[in-house]
């Protein structure tokens, strides 16, 4: 896809809003940005966690040995291949919070007739987008269970192990 200037889209909306624009097309435009920023700041909370909980879950791998949660690669190859295997799903929610988190409000303005049509399209685009964004935070909350999920279970037989 070749890249377009943001020039033309600034012209396209400058052109839309008019002098000055009318009440309600930025009441319409404040709303959706808030929608917008509303995403942005849950998905941006999403990769901090998911930062943390992959952090979390390496802890067995990179714990010293003779900790609770410890294990040793020779000795214990199933048990640091599970917990590798665990964290898989939180990497997955991070790739989906970031492609979330570049998604933009793209709209064709070329071969926009009138006004109104332009505003139109800015419109859907913004709604795909958020839609859009709304879609992968779901994704990304569910794979961030699972892998939490995973985490413990692990977690839990590496305790299992060293007790028996």
């Amino acid at each position: 896809m070749a890249f377009r200037s943001f020039r033309s889209r600034l012209r396209a909306f400058q052109a839309m809003r008019g002098d000055p624009p009318e009440p309600g097309f930025v009441a319409d435009l404040e709303f959706l940005e808030n929608r917008d920023l509303d995403l942005s700041v849950r998905l941006g909370a999403m990769l901090g966690f998911n930062a943390l909980l992959i952090t979390i879950g390496t802890h067995p791998i990179s714990a010293s040995p003779g900790a609770p949660l410890s294990l040793d690669a020779p000795t214990q190859p199933v048990l640091v291949v599970a917990s590798v295997i665990g964290i898989v799903p939180l990497i997955l929610s991070c790739a989906l919070a970031l492609r979330a988190l570049m998604l933009g409000e793209e709209f064709d303005s070329e071969g926009t007739e009138s006004d109104h049509a332009a505003r139109l399209r800015l419109f859907a685009a913004f709604v795909h987008s958020i839609d859009e964004q709304a879609r992968r935070l779901g994704q990304a909350i569910r794979w961030t269970l699972g892998g939490g999920a995973a985490t413990l279970a692990v977690w839990a037989a590496i305790l299992w192990d060293k007790m028996a």
